[in-house]
């Protein structure tokens, strides 16, 4: 080791926060992903895919700023770098196999020995690089074994050159030595490019194969539980949702979760249809976005100077939110913060409303995004509001909270099941409910939480069937969504001062 004796300064690489962890407001999301980039792409499709951290996610499904054509990418931006909170589960519905173009002998120039592929989402397996090789120059020549005849010569992988991927999903060849074409200023490459315009709504809708058991799109929300024990929180396709097709499936899929569980839904509502706010009413009674476990969405928002879909942004910060508060959604996501840039249209025009402009989208059961100094999400009501005016259905944080409850029964009593029905059984599920609940109304996370067994609820026919009832009694608490201060003038003040100056 060097004598030291002085001062020196190191550095160290720049450590990101850790994402804050939820059970409960985990996203599930669906759309297209770079999947050249991944370890293994045929891997990759139509599959749920668990990520903790950016970079688990773009080894799993790849990145790109082209947020576009690979949605998932705005989720991964938003989850992991504006919000820090994970689990994220990814679901990418393109297809190596079947979303895919053909680049035939497309030249690339090569300077220092190594050529550049300009084209986006070019897939290594079946790669083809060819090269006019001239006997003089080759390999075999120089070393003095044998010589080449001249003339197009597809190449070796391995021998001749080496092929990857660079940083943003460029692909970079490099030239040998010990090759034949070490010293070309051409080369054609031939290879499979993703398509990701060839993937339709019935990508993303998916189906059940009753032949093979094949799951695509939607239908792989059912496996997300069983693979990895998590309980989707908030179902979203962002960039795929302006589309009222895909939509309303993913409305439909909000229930019943793997046959026990229940979901909110976020989806964004068509910014090239509703381009001002007074369109939105309307283009979401067409798209049909009135279901109590919707969140509705408009307009877009502005990350980093690039258009991404809301629902995006939404779902990262209600996770991250959720998770910052005991993995608790008591809290409503109204007047957070967005950490966005602003609120755009699908064409860029920007969209600043004032607080009438937004009080009307939020009584059409729109959820907008509103600039107080900073921009917020603003809005409290699910899709199902105003035609659904019950609190547990209309108010976001009412219908998180029963869903929650909901959920947390299913998951904590599952290993209830198959016990003696008696009263030992009854009283052990009912009372370690009721401490949990009470431990909720004593945090400040609802005003009351309690389960009851009733006798005239749980027949006798029901107790020789195996059925056991519980009633539970809950209230959420509805937002404050409305302050009024009245003011007047206080004259016998004003008469008491003028007395006393006098």
């Amino acid at each position: 080791m060097a004598y030291k004796h002085g001062i020196e300064v190191t550095e160290k690489a720049t450590s990101m926060p850790s994402p804050l962890s939820t059970e409960y407001a985990v996203q599930v999301i669906f759309g297209t992903a770079p999947i050249n980039q991944a370890a293994d792409p045929k891997k990759a499709v139509n599959r749920p895919i668990k990520a903790t951290t950016f970079e688990e996610a773009k080894k799993a499904l790849g990145y790109s700023d082209d947020w576009e054509k690979y949605t998932l990418c705005q989720s991964m931006y938003a989850s992991f770098q504006l919000f820090q909170t994970s689990p994220v589960i990814f679901v990418n519905v393109l297809d190596p196999d079947t979303h895919v173009k053909s680049l035939e002998n497309y030249p690339v120039k090569v300077e220092n020995h190594q050529a550049v592929v300009k084209e986006p989402g070019i897939l290594l397996t079946g790669l083809t690089i060819k090269a006019q090789v001239s006997g003089s120059i080759t390999g075999q020549a120089r070393t003095g074994q044998a010589k080449v005849a001249s003339g197009l010569k597809e190449l070796i992988a391995g021998t001749d050159y080496l092929a990857q991927l660079d940083d943003n999903g460029k692909l970079v060849v490099t030239l040998l030595s010990k090759g034949d074409a070490y010293e070309v200023s051409e080369i054609q490459v031939t290879a499979k490019q993703l398509d990701p315009e060839l993937v339709t709504e019935r990508d993303l809708i998916g189906y059940y194969d009753v032949e093979t058991g094949k799951e695509t799109g939607f239908e792989v929300l059912r496996q997300v539980y069983p693979m990895y024990g998590l309980v989707p929180g908030f179902l979203m396709a962002p960039g795929w949702t302006e589309n009222s097709n895909v939509g309303a499936a993913l409305q439909g899929k909000c229930d019943d979760i793997s046959g026990a569980f229940r979901s909110m839904c976020l989806l964004d509502l068509d910014t090239e249809k509703a381009k001002k706010y007074t369109d939105c009413e309307q283009v979401k009674s067409d798209a049909g976005y009135d279901e109590e476990h919707s969140v509705v969405l408009w307009p877009q928002v502005l990350v980093n100077g690039k258009k991404c879909a809301y629902s995006a942004v939404y779902g990262a910060m209600a996770s991250y939110n959720t998770a910052l508060n005991e993995d608790v959604p008591y809290l409503y996501p109204s007047n957070k913060e967005l950490n966005v840039d602003g609120a755009v249209l699908a064409d860029g025009t920007e969209v600043f409303l004032d607080q009438v402009q937004a009080g009307d989208l939020n009584g059409a059961g729109i959820v907008t995004a509103f600039h107080d100094t900073v921009w917020k999400a603003y809005g409290n009501n699910t899709g199902c509001y105003p035609a659904n005016t019950d609190p547990k259905d209309r108010w976001i944080g009412c219908r998180r909270m029963f869903d929650y409850v909901a959920n947390y029964f299913v998951t904590v009593y599952r290993n209830r099941l198959d016990s003696n029905m008696n009263r030992r059984t009854v009283d052990d599920i009912v009372n370690s409910f009721n401490i949990w609940g009470n431990s909720l109304v004593a945090s400040g996370m609802c005003a009351g939480l309690y389960a009851e067994y009733r006798q005239e609820e749980n027949t006798t026919e029901d107790i020789l069937n195996g059925h056991l009832k519980l009633h539970i009694f809950f209230a959420p608490y509805t937002p404050v969504e409305y302050i009024n201060a009245e003011m007047e003038f206080d004259v016998s003040t004003l008469e008491n001062v003028m007395e006393q100056e006098g």
